[in-house]
């Protein structure tokens, strides 16, 4: 790695760790980098997986008190649902050519960030649905663990929806179970990508620490800007990101 790739890296992990306590959307910022810093797009995405890993735990442990008043059965159902569609995702990524990812990818962004952009509207909209859908239904946790696997992107948001077409209501316990459930399927995917030998462990670890620190100061960060400017920020980053893909593609 050169001197500006470090510093880039280190500032795309560092940021992530602030969005992400903020509003969420780090994977905005470290995929792109990596892809940036000569990552091929199917190690980036494996990369950046790692490199977001560790939030997940905080948030969960956070929520512990919310997470205890479901029952050890419906844990263990959620997160076995969860780890199975988020192993077929990864697997899916496996067997991903990078020509075929990247043109998936720009896609993927757009319908992230449009999903973090309509987030309120979104679990509104799911939980007018509510009555439709079956309380904890499998194949849509299944599907959605499918894409989280795949691309991590916008995981959250999809997570909060889906837990609203269940009739959930408790922001709390959903934030808690979203975060939860993408700590266990971030770790079958972290283990299936090392396992690979898709992960860039040197820049992984670089955007780990920084993702970290970048956690810790996030708190301190929302007390200075609105959650409301970072969200925009994140929004545009993710249409920008969108944008530049999509270009690649057809200057390539």
């Amino acid at each position: 790695m050169t001197v500006l790739e470090i510093f880039v890296l280190a500032l795309a992990g560092f940021g992530a760790g602030v969005v992400n306590t903020i509003a969420g959307g780090g994977t905005f910022l470290t995929f792109p980098a990596l892809v940036w810093a000569g990552v091929p797009p199917v190690a980036a995405n494996a990369t950046s997986a790692v490199a977001v890993f560790p939030g997940y735990l905080g948030g969960a442990i956070g929520f512990l008190s919310e997470l205890k008043t479901l029952s050890r059965a419906q844990m263990i159902r959620l997160t076995v649902i969860t780890l199975a569609g988020g192993l077929a995702g990864s697997l899916l990524l496996l067997v991903s050519s990078n020509e075929v990812f990247s043109y998936v990818v720009p896609f993927l962004l757009m319908f992230a960030t449009t999903a973090f952009l309509l987030g309120a509207k979104l679990q509104a909209w799911a939980q007018e649905k509510a009555k439709w859908f079956k309380p904890e239904g499998a194949v849509g946790l299944f599907l959605v663990s499918v894409y989280g696997g795949y691309f991590n992107g916008g995981l959250g948001i999809v997570l909060l929806a889906l837990f609203a077409m269940w009739g959930w209501r408790d922001i709390h316990l959903m934030n808690g179970v979203k975060n939860g459930l993408s700590f266990a399927l971030s770790a079958i995917s972290v283990v299936t990508f090392a396992i690979a030998g898709l992960v860039v462990w040197p820049m992984a670890v670089l955007m780990m620490v920084f993702a970290v620190l970048g956690g810790y100061s996030g708190a301190f960060v929302a007390k200075a800007i609105p959650a409301s400017v970072v969200r925009w920020i994140v929004v545009v980053i993710g249409y920008g990101m969108s944008a530049v893909f999509l270009a690649r593609l057809f200057v390539s």
